[in-house]
């Protein structure tokens, strides 16, 4: 009964969205909690800020190799959910490389992170892959919003048990990766073997036009992103933002699956304008009042709802868009690489910009460069077809019309 009006609501069959969601929530979940594990055990340590960037650098370099690596040998392969369960299984004893490495050192906390890294690399863009071919154009965002949900609230109940405790850290991140593996064998994915007609090079796909027009505001985004988060603390109390980032994240998961819903109904492109431009507007109120609370949580509210739009669209949707069955595996690997660069830098080099930067420049900054992504957005084509947008357009009027007619009949 819940698998039918699940089956009805997102218009996926209930096995696959189960599949996709068992999939990708495990696998984000995993590394998300397993990036805060390192990031809470490194800030013990006292290290130069060469360590620091060695640590990042590597897991960053790490997941980077191994995602163009194995986006390419998954066009040899033809399957992936072989690959998949294999990867997943492999996830139960990576998970233990902490009680292995010693994580008081430099060189340890660097060994688990590439392994981390790597390891993460290898599967994800097989994992996106899978997603965007078993779903079609017309639902793939909506589905992507309640990934989104779903891994919001995995990392929370991961991250609720703590991670000040290494042995049990590794434990629980092996026994998560085992759950998902279990629940995947017993499903039985079935898929369609991959073409070898659909295989085509990266630079196919940075050449593409349609590609780059989403592409370069994505960097643009990502760049900002990277530059205005270390100022947060240094305008206001670190409690304060810690805080506030919880309410940010709440509305960045609950507003993805509302986002997720309209980019299937209205088309991407424009959400991807609004998520841009309300964005802006919040970056150009803090700009002109940086230490006001009120410019604050407006700024809260609008990146939160924004960031939902940003994770559903960049992160799920347009890349299987785009690709049209083609490389797949390749575009999700240079879609994503922004997202993962704009997460290095800050982890890096924050610091260092928090320390060194006004924030006043920075949030003015942001504001101009974020209305300034619009541009390419507005020749960039949709890719969700002119025919289904008409479609819903007109189904929901008949609808409405229906209403009205019952309420005066």
């Amino acid at each position: 009964m819940i698998a039918g009006a699940l089956s009805k609501k997102i218009g996926i069959d209930s096995k696959v969205a189960i599949i996709n969601i068992v999939l990708l929530v495990n696998a984000f979940t995993w590394y998300f909690y397993a990036f805060n594990f390192l990031r809470e055990v490194s800030s013990e340590e006292t290290m130069t800020n060469f360590e620091s960037l060695m640590i990042w650098g590597i897991n960053f370099v790490g997941i980077t190799v191994m995602a163009i690596f194995g986006a390419s040998l998954i066009s040899k392969l033809k399957r992936r959910v072989p690959f998949l369960l294999s990867w997943m299984f492999a996830g139960v004893i990576f998970s233990l490389a902490p009680l292995v490495f010693d994580l008081t050192t430099s060189a340890g906390l660097m060994t688990v992170s590439g392994i981390f890294g790597a390891y993460f690399g290898l599967g994800m863009p097989i994992c996106m892959g899978h997603y965007a071919t078993s779903t079609v154009t017309e639902n793939r965002s909506r589905l992507g919003g309640i990934i989104f949900l779903l891994t919001g609230l995995g990392f929370f109940l991961l991250g609720s048990i703590g991670v000040s405790d290494i042995m049990i850290c590794a434990l629980l991140l092996s026994a998560w990766r085992a759950l998902g593996s279990l629940i995947l064998l017993l499903l039985k994915a079935n898929e369609k073997p991959t073409e070898k007609n659909d295989n085509v090079s990266y630079h196919f796909v940075v050449s593409n036009r349609s590609f780059i027009l989403y592409f370069v505001p994505w960097c643009m985004f990502s760049l900002v992103n990277y530059l205005a988060v270390p100022i947060n603390s240094t305008v206001f109390p670190e409690e304060f933002v810690r805080f506030s980032s919880i309410i940010e994240n709440v509305l960045a998961g609950t507003s993805a699956v509302v986002w997720g819903f309209l980019a299937d109904f209205f088309g991407r492109k424009r959400l991807a304008v609004g998520g841009f431009a309300i964005l802006g507007l919040g970056y150009a109120i803090l700009g002109m009042y940086p230490g006001n609370m009120i410019s604050w949580w407006f700024y809260t509210f609008v990146d939160g709802v924004a960031w939902g739009a940003f994770y559903t669209i960049f992160l799920f949707t347009l890349w299987g868009d785009l690709a049209q069955n083609q490389s797949i595996d390749k575009y999700y690997v240079i879609g994503g690489l922004p997202y993962l660069f704009s997460n290095f830098m800050r982890l890096s080099l924050g610091s260092y910009v928090a320390a060194n930067v006004s924030e006043n420049a920075v949030f003015s900054f942001a504001s101009v460069f974020l209305f300034l992504a619009v541009l390419p957005l507005i020749y960039a084509p949709e890719t969700l077809p002119e025919k289904k947008i008409k479609e819903r357009e007109l189904k929901s009027y008949i609808e409405k019309a229906e209403k009205v007619k019952q309420k005066y009949a």
